[in-house]
């Protein structure tokens, strides 16, 4: 019996002693494309269903049931890790890397999408990855995932949903190039951006990364203030999916939805998501509402061959607000808006923009062998929209400053026969200005490696882009139609168009109206576009050296059918090239410090819309390629705890050209008018810093002092039509400042792990030097500076049998002190004595406030 008992005592402490054999595995799970912290990667004890995930920073803790033992790495889109542990384990950095084949993801052309981390000489850049933009985008527009850089300003926010303005290093949205897995994105016409066409960009990105200055992009564009390169999302090799709900401000409502058929045993997988967002906007009459569909099919066809089909596109209409005065504001309220009214009692906007972009892409890696790969993306695109505004008379207006909509539709009723006429402003209507197009492409990139410290790359980039702008009848206000015969030189004198289009976005893809139906002006322009890019790249353990060269060749053409007769609607065909060279190099000190020095030099052909005068046929014959020279210096630290880089740059830009032609009152002759000799000369330095003393907190901070000036004088020059100088005026703008852009951030901010996935983060930034954005003057407005801060709370709960699936709680705040503050200005009067101002500055001037404090909760069940 003694021994018996000795036995048993013997079993209960052997079992006791193994139940309590646990051990803690912690560490930091890294993204190694990307270069950064990699949240919410899953993290499971092998052999059970005991998980953890890692936190924003990428940190993780689990603590096992055995006291040695493996953990199993994984991330959808990257390639699984198992590692052993035994006993208290601190693994380190556990680097990720993105699987290209579809056995985790298909990462989309990868040879195409210039990354920075693909090139081993750096560049100043900056990475925002889709966990950090799914929990802080909220209901802003994707461009927010940025504010928390160096010289990036973002404003224009008070004007609806979509309708923001990004400037990085103080340069506009045309002189920055934006691209989507690489391929362009910017108007082809005019380089501008419309964030409303890409509102559901912040449901599909992997990854923003924006590289300021030169960049590391092989393509033949002139990132001039830098590059933004949204990554989308790609096929996912295992099945799942995810339900997403969020709410916030001013009855704002956005669901989504997504599932993965997972990668059958023949290589086959499908992707789909779908998302509705509504909501009534920050300020009055800023109604908007839009979706977003993704559907992309992958198919490994062997080890060599991976091919990747992908739809998307973001149909939505938002409603619209403007800059207006000072004063109007204090009349009637900080988020007055003139553009809208009630019709009966109904809501009405006069100002409301439409849009629907698909765009299409198939892409193909081919993994040729060991030291070569091609990579390969043809895309399409077919834009479909424009915005609505008054057409005829002018709408009335209430005593409350709104859009009079009874009264306005009373007046239409005196008019004769119901019958409006564009060319004597009778009558009042809503018309669409439409800006249709269609876009088809193709970027290839060759890569070989030469040897093993030689790289080299070679590639092309070709466009051709059609764009037919016009305007339609959108509401008659109870008219019968408008008579469009004395306006277009094409049609008959009495010409009545009658027929009204719908400005649903998804409507208007395919219903707009035919040329017998087109009011005001209608014009066609196309665009072709070629592009030869190479860089060969040197590098070592320690060193590195790269040159890249780039040339394209463009030509334009338009047809307008409102202001020519059939026999010249057909413009001159105009033919311009243009090329860069960028080269720099790098040296790793030791294990840490890192220097770098790049430069490049740019010869940018004008854009289409500054080639022909006053979107006429009329060719201006003095638009000439832009040059553009910048240099940049860096410094890079990295340690396991604290991380910061340094850059310095000079960029200047020269050979501006803006040109617009007239017909003399009193000789009734046509002269020609050019703004030349203007040039931006912008320096100034950054500083990026990180620092997580303890794996529960990350620190990070920013700042950005620039200094962007004209330089010598601004001379307009008036020629006649032999192009010989009629006058010459100067006007002195040396020294006067770039507006449009804060030339003074910085920002600090922090990430907290309450306890075990329950987070709050906060972000601080301030702005100053902010000027009015009216061109180049000597003496600009300076606005008052500011400062904002937003919070979130984040709580990841983690369900299911195997803790694998999780649902997630996010909460955001923005701008949680409610601070008041112009964002920008369009005119630049300064305050006199006597004057009425506000914060200081004269009440005549238009602005933008910015938005006051906003909030939005959204939950998100991951299986």
């Amino acid at each position: 019996m003694k021994k018996i008992s000795r036995f048993l005592f013997l079993l209960v402490a052997f079992v006791t002693t193994g139940a309590m054999a646990q051990s803690t595995v912690t560490g930091t799970i890294i993204d190694a494309e990307m270069n950064a912290p990699l949240p919410a990667a899953n993290i499971i004890e092998k052999g059970t269903a005991n998980g953890a995930s890692s936190d924003f920073d990428g940190n993780f803790k689990i603590t096992t049931q055995a006291n040695s033992g493996e953990v199993v790495i994984s991330y959808v889109g990257y390639t699984t890790v198992t590692l052993k542990f035994n006993g208290n384990t601190n693994l380190g950095n556990i680097t990720l890397t993105s699987d290209n084949s579809l056995e985790e993801v298909v990462v989309m052309g990868s040879g195409v999408i210039d990354l920075a981390g693909d090139r081993n000489t750096p560049v100043a850049v900056s990475t925002i990855k889709a966990a950090e933009i799914q929990q802080k985008i909220g209901t802003q527009d994707v461009t927010a995932t940025l504010v928390n850089t160096p010289s990036v300003y973002v404003s224009g926010q008070a004007g609806g949903f979509g309708d923001t303005n990004m400037r990085v290093r103080g340069f506009d949205q045309d002189n920055t190039a934006f691209l989507l897995n690489g391929q362009p994105i910017n108007g082809m016409e005019d380089g501008k951006m419309y964030w409303s066409n890409w509102s559901g960009i912040s449901d599909i990105a992997s990854a923003v990364q924006i590289q300021r200055g030169l960049g590391s992009s092989k393509l033949a564009i002139s990132s001039v203030g830098g590059t933004v390169n949204f990554v989308t999302k790609a096929t996912d090799k295992r099945e799942g999916g995810f339900v997403a709900l969020s709410t916030g401000y001013n009855n704002y409502l956005k669901t989504a939805a997504g599932y993965s058929t997972g990668m059958n045993e023949k290589g086959f997988g499908a992707t789909i998501m779908m998302s509705h967002w509504q909501g009534d906007g920050y300020n009055f009459g800023t109604k908007g509402e839009g979706q977003t569909y993704f559907i992309s099919f992958g198919y490994k066809v062997n080890d060599k061959h991976n091919l990747n089909f992908l739809v998307t596109g973001a149909p939505q209409q938002h409603d619209q607000n403007y800059r207006k005065r000072i004063s109007d504001y204090l009349e009637y309220g900080k988020k007055y808006n003139y553009n809208y009214g009630y019709r009966n009692g109904e809501y009405l906007s006069l100002r409301t923009n439409f849009y629907h972009k698909p765009v299409a892409n198939l892409n193909w890696d081919w993994n040729i062998n060991d030291k070569s790969n091609l990579s390969t993306v043809v895309y399409a695109s077919w834009g479909r929209g424009g915005g609505t505004g008054g057409y005829g008379a002018y709408t009335a207006s209430t005593d409350t400053g709104l859009v009079d909509w009874d009264a306005t539709i009373a007046a239409n009723q005196d008019v004769t026969d119901g019958i409006g006429s564009g060319s004597t402003y009778t009558g009042s209507a809503i018309r669409a200005s439409m800006n249709n197009h269609a876009w088809y492409g193709l970027v290839t990139n060759y890569e070989n490696e030469l040897s093993d410290n030689l790289t080299l790359n070679v590639g092309a980039d070709l466009r051709t882009y059609k764009g037919t702008h016009f305007r339609q009848l959108v509401d008659l206000l109870g008219l019968n139609g408008f008579d469009e015969g004395q306006i277009s030189a094409q049609y008959p004198d009495d010409y009545v168009v009658s027929n009204t289009y719908s400005i649903n976005p998804w409507s208007t893809l395919f219903n707009f109206a035919d040329e017998e139906d087109r009011i005001d002006y209608d014009y066609d322009e196309r665009i072709n576009y070629g592009g030869l890019f190479g860089q060969l790249e040197y590098a070592t353990d320690s060193f590195s050296a790269f040159f890249q060269g780039a040339v394209s060749t463009q030509s334009h053409v338009r047809w307008d059918r409102f202001n020519y007769d059939e026999a010249n609607e057909e413009s001159e065909t105009v033919n311009n090239t243009g090329f860069n060279i960028k080269a720099g190099a790098s040296y790793s000190l030791n294990e840490n410090n890192k220097v770098y020095a790049n430069g490049g030099y740019y010869s940018r052909q004008p854009y289409h819309d500054n080639i022909y005068l006053n979107y006429t046929n009329d060719v201006n014959p003095l638009t000439e390629n832009e040059k553009i020279f910048g240099i940049e210096v860096g410094y890079q630290y990295t340690s396991s705890v604290f991380s910061a880089s340094l850059d310095l740059y000079r960029t200047s830009w020269k050979d501006r050209v803006e040109s617009s032609s007239y017909t003399d009152d009193v000789t009734n002759a046509l002269l020609f008018e050019t703004d030349e000799g203007v040039e931006q000369l912008h320096s100034g330095a950054e500083l990026q810093l990180q620092y997580k003393p303890i794996n529960s907190l990350r620190i990070k901070g920013f700042a950005s002092v620039g200094n962007w000036e004209y330089v010598g004088d601004a001379q307009t020059t008036t020629r006649n039509e032999n192009l010989e100088t009629l006058s010459v005026e100067m006007d002195d703008v040396d020294g006067g400042k770039v507006g449009g852009a804060a030339q003074t951030t910085f920002g600090l901010g922090a990430d907290f792990e309450i306890v075990e996935r329950f987070s709050i983060d906060a972000d601080y930034r301030f702005y100053d030097n902010l000027y009015a954005d009216v061109g180049a003057i000597k003496e600009n407005l300076e606005l008052p500076n500011y400062s904002l801060v937003d919070m979130g709370l984040s709580y990841k709960m983690l369900v299911g049998k195997d803790k694998t699936n999780s649902v997630n709680f996010r909460f955001n705040i923005n701008n949680l002190l409610d601070e008041e503050y112009f964002s920008q200005s369009s005119t630049a009067i300064q305050a006199e004595a006597g004057d009425a101002t506000y914060l200081g500055v004269n009440q005549n001037n238009q602005v933008y406030f910015g938005n006051g404090r906003t909030w939005n909760f959204g939950i998100r069940f991951k299986f």
